[in-house]
């Protein structure tokens, strides 16, 4: 067994409040990726956070490989350490982490259940990836090195706009990708060729938050709710404006759940109070998820893709319509009501790779193909509210006249006119 030496940063709070240890992303520092995060949860939690071989201030030279499972022994050697300088040798920790950090807190979590008292895993998966694309990474970075990846980054990161509005704290984790020696990021790309835990999620009890970012693409939301649902003890929680580093791009949505998470909840966007004890009523679950408190981002809490689902069918259809659909199902319409919330508005309608309008264009033209025409009035005032403009609406109509029929669009336009008037 080769086990990997980790090294790790105080990034805030002081030792004798609750260990928290945070795990960084592939090619960033954990002080790049999670220091703005820990100003925030520094007055309940310890804040410790380890590096990957050769990132950050873990510069140990990298002459082998190993796996995950092995790399995850490595930061449990670290963490052991940690606990032992606060005279808890032995002891337990809460522990959160981004992308192959997190990966490495699922690993954490199956070797040693007893140790993690709750998880937040951001942006990861069971399985990130596919093998030869991580092998071709390996070797395009030993041969150019971390430099040649600061491109593709960038894009894949980020959400849009954050580059512009954040540019401080995107130099900051691109910097550390350049920063990082080849070989022990060629290593981690090999350790995640062969990484899947899928077949053993079910072994984790340990009470788990999987928190996914909508544009994410390296690991889509439907791949962290995978994770959510076969874990024992799982909730996914979606960051509506998050690509794939949520503690840099929302660190105080992140603190928030990780608040929460522990047993405190969020008064503020900077702090966090222990949380009340459970109301006797329970929520309604038509009520869809609560807004974030923070500006920062529009987050919102789902306990599963259908929850997720139904909060896009309400900001798409409306909450008349929605609940207009809820009010009449019968036996006979339920199941179906819940099929489609489920696949389509939790399943492809929050999918990072296109954004409500475009969808919304795909979904006008595939009705006036089919001549659903019900459909089709209830989409038209869906894609004005998905940003869609009336010119544009005839642009898609005019569209499908060519590639439809000109009676198909004929129709259409009738009920355009109908329903925008």
């Amino acid at each position: 067994m080769t086990i990997p030496t980790i090294t790790g940063v105080q990034l805030g709070g002081s030792a004798e409040l609750p260990l928290l240890v945070c795990g960084p992303s592939l090619g960033t520092s954990a002080a790049a990726l999670w220091s703005d995060a820990a100003e925030l949860l520094a007055e309940h939690f310890h804040v410790v956070g380890w590096d990957l071989p050769g990132h950050g201030g873990n510069r140990t030279a990298v002459t082998t490989g190993f796996t995950m499972a092995e790399l995850a022994e490595g930061v449990g050697v670290f963490v052991e350490g940690v606990l032992a300088e606060r005279g808890e040798h032995g002891g337990n920790f809460y522990y959160a982490g981004d992308s192959v950090g997190g990966a490495v807190g699922l690993q954490l979590l199956l070797a040693h259940p007893a140790r993690i008292t709750s998880a937040v895993l951001a942006c990861t998966a069971a399985r990130i990836g596919q093998e030869p694309m991580w092998r071709e990474r390996a070797e395009l970075v030993r041969s150019a090195g971390t430099p040649v990846m600061v491109e593709d980054s960038a894009q894949r990161w980020f959400a849009p706009g954050f580059v512009d509005q954040h540019p401080d704290t995107a130099a900051a984790l691109l910097n550390s990708l350049c920063d990082a020696d080849s070989a022990g990021y060629a290593a981690v790309c090999d350790a995640l060729a062969t990484f899947d835990v899928r077949a053993d999620l079910d072994r984790i009890d340990t009470p788990l938050v999987a928190l996914a970012g909508a544009y994410d693409l390296a690991t889509p939301v439907a791949a962290v709710a995978e994770l959510a649902h076969n874990v024992g003890n799982g909730r996914l929680v979606l960051l509506e404006w998050v690509a794939h580093l949520a503690p840099a791009e929302a660190p105080a949505d992140t603190a928030r759940i990780i608040c929460q998470a522990a047993g405190y909840e969020s008064s503020s966007a900077v702090g966090c109070v222990p949380a009340p004890e459970p109301a006797t009523a329970e929520a309604d679950p038509a009520a869809g998820p609560h807004p974030a408190n923070t500006a920062e981002t529009q987050a919102f809490t789902v306990l599963d893709r259908q929850a997720t689902g139904m909060a896009v069918r309400r900001a798409v259809l409306g909450d008349a319509h929605v609940d207009r659909a809820r009010a009449t199902a019968t036996d006979l319409t339920r199941e179906f009501q819940e099929f489609i919330t489920d696949y389509a508005w939790g399943g492809i309608w929050t999918r990072p790779g296109l954004d409500r309008r475009s969808r919304s264009m795909i979904t006008l033209t595939a009705l006036i193909a089919r001549g659903h025409h019900e459909e089709l009035a209830l989409h038209l005032r869906a894609a004005r509210t998905n940003g869609l403009t009336d010119d544009e609406i005839t642009e898609v109509l005019l569209q499908s006249a060519i590639y439809c029929g000109v009676p198909d669009a004929n129709t259409a336009f009738r009920i355009a006119q109908q329903t925008l008037s």
